[in-house]
């Protein structure tokens, strides 16, 4: 298992969509998704992050942007994604018709890393446009100018999924998905966990020890029905509550449980073990 990594998480510089990380942000790595991640950029490969929503994956493609020393773009992707909201349009400025890259030709163009965030919630026709990115071609045909653009060194696609959400309607073609190196993520290791939350919720350990151990046996409720499970951003939120000076139960109950859904039962049962754990 790779050491923990720690530091004081800075906000990125930006230069239009382009972001450049001045600061290492704080990522505990869980396996050796770092080292493989670092070799998949270093022989051009596109690289799939899937795991449940809130489990560090973004926060994974930042630091790997930081430590790999590239400027990194993002995309969330959404039903209306078209290819020009990626390739880019034509704008009227100032009377005259000018040429925008979009985040997929930027980022191509600067030898960026390129995020698509939950890129299974674009349509496939969308989708397609990466394909020639993704192989030996390295290159992005754009149509409206006629511009063959090959990657510059540097450039990376990534993309992320939550498998534990999707349906038949939202999964990648076989013709996408083996375009890409798989990295399969989920919630850290109990004690990783506990260090992230004191770490990024500005909490002493034993609080951050509190509702670890409190998101456990919630998350033992999705064998019950409780579609979405309390994530590890959910609890960096409820103890930035705490460290707010709002108490752990009301704290719990409003960043915690509220968040989950809005079954009566199940929120009642997630209502006991609140009170039971803290």
């Amino acid at each position: 298992m790779l050491a923990e990594v720690r530091s004081t998480t800075a906000p990125p510089r930006e230069e239009g969509a382009l972001r450049r990380f001045e600061a290492e942000p704080y990522y505990v790595a869980t396996h050796d998704e770092v080292a493989i991640f670092a070799r998949c950029h270093e022989r051009h490969l596109a690289v799939m992050l899937k795991g449940p929503t809130g489990c560090g994956k973004t926060r994974f493609v930042e630091h790997m942007a930081w430590r790999l020393g590239r400027p990194l773009v993002t995309v969330a992707c959404h039903d209306d994604l078209s290819a020009n909201d990626l390739l880019g349009r034509y704008l009227i400025r100032g009377g005259e018709t000018v040429w925008q890259d979009g985040p997929l030709t930027l980022a191509a163009r600067h030898g960026a890393i390129c995020y698509l965030d939950e890129v299974v919630e674009a349509r496939q026709d969308t989708v397609v446009v990466i394909h020639p990115l993704t192989d030996d071609r390295r290159v992005l045909p754009v149509d409206k100018t006629g511009e063959l653009i090959e990657a510059a060194e540097g450039f990376q696609l990534v993309v992320s999924y939550n498998p534990g959400y999707q349906h038949v309607l939202k999964e990648l073609k076989p013709s996408t998905r083996q375009r890409f190196v798989a990295l399969d993520f989920d919630f850290p290791a109990f004690d990783q966990e506990v260090a992230i939350v004191a770490h990024e919720g500005d909490v002493a350990r034993d609080t951050a020890h509190t509702l670890v151990e409190l998101a456990r046996r919630v998350r033992r409720l999705h064998d019950r029905g409780l579609v979405e499970v309390p994530s590890t951003r959910l609890l960096v939120a409820t103890a930035r509550l705490v460290a707010a000076g709002i108490p752990q139960r009301a704290a719990c109950r409003s960043a915690l449980m509220a968040p989950l859904g809005d079954d009566p039962e199940l929120l009642g049962a997630v209502s006991d073990l609140i009170d039971a754990t803290v």
